[in-house]
């Protein structure tokens, strides 16, 4: 049994550098909600000291709201924001002799990719016209991934370590209560029973079940390191082998 175990880094957090030998994968921030050309050529120098796959965290363009807000743009220009986002860092991770294997849509992208079928097809489209080999990380469970592999794009689904879901699979918003989990202990039993697909509580206790090829943290909530560590400890413990997705 293995897994992956990815974090969002490159958005400002003071512990990227700890986090980072923790985990199989790293989604970099490339300029839409975070990250500039510094903080990316720093994640990807750190991703190939620790053999640490790289993925691509593009975001809607909104570095005011942290790219957690869906924003009205004409497709086109999405589309563009995207692609730049993307070869931004593809372009730095060449010149540093590594390369982009996955991208990880941020925030509110994320989300809405996973409902809306229209920025579903944005995301792939652009996924193939950079670079067909790309994979895909998105939601488990989510029409993207489905519209992803039926247009012919490896898929990573993804299972949330520290954030609460809701009895359809969906996250619970964050602009609702108990959306994110401080609760090392509530979070380290959540991780597990992602990794062994086995079924936990939503938030209303409901239980839900999630087949996932990857666990995520946020690197910008204060218990990101602990939770990383005390994770993978929980794992290792298991005989749950953490490695990359792709």
């Amino acid at each position: 049994m293995s897994i992956d175990l990815n974090a969002d880094l490159g958005e400002g957090s003071a512990f990227d550098a700890q986090l980072m030998p923790l985990l199989s994968s790293c989604n970099i921030a490339c300029g839409g909600h975070a990250g500039d050309e510094t903080s990316m050529r720093k994640a990807l120098s750190l991703a190939q000291q620790h053999n640490v796959c790289v993925g691509a965290h593009p975001s809607y363009p909104d570095r005011a709201q942290f790219g957690r807000v869906v924003i009205a743009l004409e497709p086109s220009l999405l589309q563009a924001s995207i692609i730049e986002q993307i070869s931004q860092l593809q372009r730095l991770a060449s010149e540093q002799g590594t390369k982009v294997r996955y991208v990880k849509p941020h925030g509110a992208l994320y989300n809405q990719a996973a409902v809306d079928s229209d920025l579903a097809q944005l995301l792939i489209a652009s996924i193939k016209q950079l670079d067909p080999t790309l994979a895909l990380m998105g939601l488990a469970g989510s029409s993207l991934l489905e519209q992803a592999a039926a247009a012919g794009v490896q898929t990573i689904a993804e299972g949330f370590i520290d954030r609460a879901y809701e009895h359809d699979g969906q996250l619970r918003s964050r602009t609702l209560a108990g959306a994110v989990h401080h609760d090392q202990t509530v979070a380290l039993q959540q991780a597990l029973a992602l990794a062994k697909g086995m079924p936990f509580p939503s938030y209303t206790n409901v239980p839900i079940r999630l087949t996932v090829q990857s666990l995520c943290l946020h690197s910008d909530t204060p218990q990101a390191l602990a939770f990383a560590q005390a994770v993978r400890t929980a794992l290792v413990a298991e005989a749950i082998t953490i490695r990359a997705a792709c």
